[in-house]
């Protein structure tokens, strides 16, 4: 798709989502069909009732084995009709476990194609965009290769080293150079240097996920003063290295002044941070970054960071397929539904009850039914036949022909320490609500995670939480209210599931639930465990349950405090 296309397109794909998806899996099986892993149920035909009736739906960990020939040196054609280019790293972070899933032009090409519609959606609803800059960080990861030379990445470090991101990214306050540098930390503080130098062309600020938004802002906290100084002189501090780096953000940092360095410091040398990002970017429209699923737990905190800007998620899309864009992108998080694309993979959807538990029934894109939950299975050009998704969606409504989901969460139970099935939706319904306690203190959560503690019986919920005064009480030491935080972890076991109540309560089976606060910038260091072990800055989320030792121990090193729950939860 062009760049400089328009939104007509999206008019023609949604208004004849059936035969396009029709048309997809006909191409699909065409090109795939005598490939080994499709031939044994299709024996070289493209019929699509053959296709549904003996191809079967599989898990990740079904095909695993023809996905690692492949990254061992066998042909592509194993899986797919079309040559496998690169192999796409998940970060890990939602299942636990990093995968490796094949993909080849035509998976970039939908990429380029989503992000390409979803800018010009917002360019329709946000004024000024398209006029202005966008502060969008993204950072590339080491590309490492398979046994037979292919490169393994995560998707979207493969995304920005095409040629075809180079061209989208001209709209960006950083140089191209800037995001393809390897070093994260000099990254970071040249797209900070170069955001900062343009603060007044400045429209939108994002990253992907908002976990590295936050982080990004903590670093600013650290290191204003510097760049002020950078701004000030003129000069580039020495300990950026990357040459490219420097070149490119001394073009932007241009000559001295003094000026734009004491109105940044004036702003970020105030006691509370509170809108700050408005504060040094005041032309902000909106702030770009996916808060649907496990992070919305970071609203309030881009909230208070944001002076409450519209938060825009704009793609929905994996290391599997690109599934759907926002429509509507100035909707209320709590509102935030993307309506899929048909020309990107075939879809099909396992509809799903309100536990979770799979009914068996296999509906197409077009047939799915309003308010249902489903399971997307995904068939793309790649070598994934009918692979399942591990998310969990609702059906909101319809744009023209083509339907509406609501991400609800991922698939499998978070916690549990007893035979409660908590979900990643139930814990998120907790936190907002137990939240609202913090507010007495004038504390804003910033960081959380949890895990089930079963070293000890009964099992508990144990939960993380980094908070932050909103305003800075000059001697940086948190102020905690015993009240308070018990009260908190009340109010989260009030706030779930029947079942959990009942074994906490009545039967007993189930501890207190307990709260433990870590030190400022604790998440930033479980980001960069995470990033060590091979995960991408760009993709990174806070995992929503921790179930690695070395992770835990990284919050555990840092634990100020711990809390327990004071009363049985109602049932």
């Amino acid at each position: 798709m062009s760049l400089g296309c328009d939104l007509s397109i999206l008019e023609e794909l949604t208004s004849n989502a059936k035969q396009i998806q029709d048309d997809v899996l006909n191409k699909i099986l065409k090109a795939n069909a005598n490939t080994e892993y499709l031939h044994r149920f299709l024996e070289g035909s493209s019929d699509k009732e053959l296709f549904k009736k003996n191809v079967p739906v599989v898990t990740y960990e079904d095909v695993k084995p023809y996905i690692d020939r492949v990254a061992n040196g066998e042909p592509s054609d194993i899986i797919s009709g079309e040559p496998i280019t690169t192999f796409n790293r998940s970060s890990g972070t939602s299942s636990g476990n990093q995968k490796i899933y094949p993909a080849n032009n035509i998976y970039f090409e939908n990429l380029l194609f989503g992000y390409a519609l979803s800018s010009l959606l917002v360019s329709k609803h946000v004024d000024g965009y398209k006029q202005g800059k966008v502060m969008i960080f993204r950072f590339t990861h080491q590309i490492t290769t398979t046994p037979c030379g292919l490169p393994i990445a995560p998707a979207l470090t493969s995304f920005i080293r095409r040629k075809s991101y180079s061209n989208m990214a001209k709209s960006s306050t950083s140089p191209y150079e800037i995001t393809l540098c390897p070093d994260a930390k000099q990254s970071m503080y040249c797209q900070l240097l170069c955001g900062l130098v343009q603060r007044d062309e400045v429209v939108s600020v994002g990253a992907t996920f908002p976990s590295v938004l936050l982080q990004i802002i903590h670093f600013l906290e650290n290191y204003w003063k510097e760049l002020c100084s950078n701004i000030k002189s003129g000069n580039v501090s020495d300990w950026i290295t990357d040459l490219s780096c420097r070149d490119s953000v001394s073009i932007i940092l241009g000559e001295p002044n003094p000026e734009l360095a004491n109105l940044i410091e004036n702003e970020c040398g105030q006691k509370s941070w509170q809108g700050i990002i408005t504060r040094l970017w005041p032309k902000t429209k909106c702030i770009e970054t996916i808060i649907t699923g496990t992070m919305s737990q970071h609203i309030p905190a881009l909230d208070y960071y944001s002076s409450k800007l519209p938060l825009v998620s704009k793609v929905y899309a994996s290391s599997e397929a690109c599934f759907g864009i926002n429509v509507n992108p100035l909707s209320k998080p709590q509102h935030v539904s993307y309506t899929f694309l048909p020309n990107m993979s075939y879809f099909e959807f396992i509809e799903v009850d309100a536990d979770g538990g799979t009914t068996g029934e296999i509906a197409d894109l077009v047939n799915v039914k309003l308010g249902c939950y489903y399971e997307p299975l995904v068939t793309n050009f790649s070598g994934l036949h009918r692979c399942r998704v591990g998310d969990i969606l609702q059906v909101t409504g319809f744009y023209n022909n083509t339907p509406q989901f609501r991400f609800v969460r991922r698939k499998n139970t978070v916690l549990c320490v007893d035979v409660e099935p908590t979900t990643e939706e139930d814990i998120l319904k907790a936190l907002a609500r137990a939240t609202v306690v913090l507010e007495s203190s004038d504390l804003i959560l910033t960081g959380f995670t949890c895990y089930g503690d079963i070293s000890i019986v009964p099992g508990h919920y144990v939960f993380y939480l980094e908070l932050k005064a909103k305003v800075n009480n000059g001697a940086n030491v948190l102020q905690l209210d015993n009240k308070v935080l018990v009260e908190y972890c009340c109010v989260m076991e009030e706030s779930l599931s029947g079942i959990y109540r009942r074994l906490r309560g009545k039967e007993g089976s189930i501890g207190p639930l307990e709260v433990r606060i870590v030190q400022q910038r604790t998440f930033d260091s479980l980001m960069e465990y995470f990033v060590s072990r091979g995960s991408s800055i760009t993709q990174y989320k806070t995992p929503i349950c921790i179930n690695s030792t070395e992770a835990l121990k990284v919050l555990e090193d840092k634990v100020l405090a711990r809390y327990f729950s004071d009363r049985s939860p109602s049932l």
